[in-house]
């Protein structure tokens, strides 16, 4: 039987490398959630003991767009490092990466520690920043094809992240405007509000959730809220950038 390190090797190489690998619950069906949460962070260790140092956290599938593109129906949280950050204006190498996408997101700057069960009030407290951002996910399994577990346990396919400036937590981002343009197309258009209809309450599910694994949300911390619409494929020569109503805009180009 496979181990659980085992995994975390293969699913840590296989991001490392930019390599595909075959789905985990092809060959182990019974391979569930907390498994895969266990791989996780047993690959993010890896990371770690390389020497990145870890900056907060990803959610996941909290937007209706990202469970119909995906097909599952549940909130799921992955880990981020500072190996990840891509630089603001910058370029994306597309060869680092299996089947890389690209999706508008919001981005918490945190100022005091947050975790376990909280209101929505208690979470913005603890909030210093918001900013306009982008991840970068990476599915590094065969085909494009996966389950619930499978993505969790490859980081919940969390890649890279592009963050714009920082603004006053004071902001309404309830519902705000969103465009991801593409060489100045639009590609995808859509509001905060996708976001479990309030950002926040992706914050309030990261609380809740990394507690559940004995982490907390640490000032300097960056929690990414999700996906505010569907995930756009990148293509070398593209110039990507979002735009999010009162928030400001953030942007990248794919190079080779």
């Amino acid at each position: 039987m496979t181990s659980l390190t085992e995994l975390a090797t293969l699913v840590d190489d296989a991001a490392r490398y930019a390599k595909a690998i075959p789905q985990i619950t092809n060959d182990l069906p019974d391979f569930g959630i907390d498994d895969a949460y266990a791989v996780q962070a047993l690959s993010v260790r890896r990371r770690l003991e390389r020497g990145e140092k870890r900056i907060g956290v990803k959610m996941g599938l909290t937007s209706r767009a990202k469970m119909i593109q995906v097909g599952v129906d549940e909130v799921i949280w992955g880990r981020l490092t500072d190996a990840m950050i891509l630089e603001e204006g910058g370029e994306l190498s597309r060869n680092r990466y299996v089947h890389p996408r690209v999706e508008p997101e919001v981005a918490f700057l945190i100022g005091k520690p947050l975790a376990g069960t909280v209101t929505a009030l208690e979470a913005m407290a603890a909030v210093a920043g918001v900013a306009p951002a982008m991840e970068i996910i990476d599915s590094r399994y065969e085909a494009f094809r996966f389950a619930l577990p499978d993505v969790i346990a490859d980081n919940s396919s969390s890649s890279g992240l592009v963050i714009g400036g920082f603004v006053s937590p004071s902001v309404d981002i309830g519902n705000l405007g969103t465009v991801l343009s593409a060489n100045g197309a639009v590609r995808q258009i859509g509001s905060t509000a996708a976001l479990l209809g309030h950002p926040v309450r992706s914050l309030v599910a990261a609380a809740r959730m990394v507690a559940q694994w004995g982490e907390t949300l640490r000032p300097g911390d960056i929690v990414m809220a999700g996906g505010i619409t569907a995930a756009h494929p990148l293509t070398v020569g593209e110039h990507i950038r979002t735009e999010i109503e009162g928030l400001g805009r953030v942007a990248i180009t794919v190079k080779d």
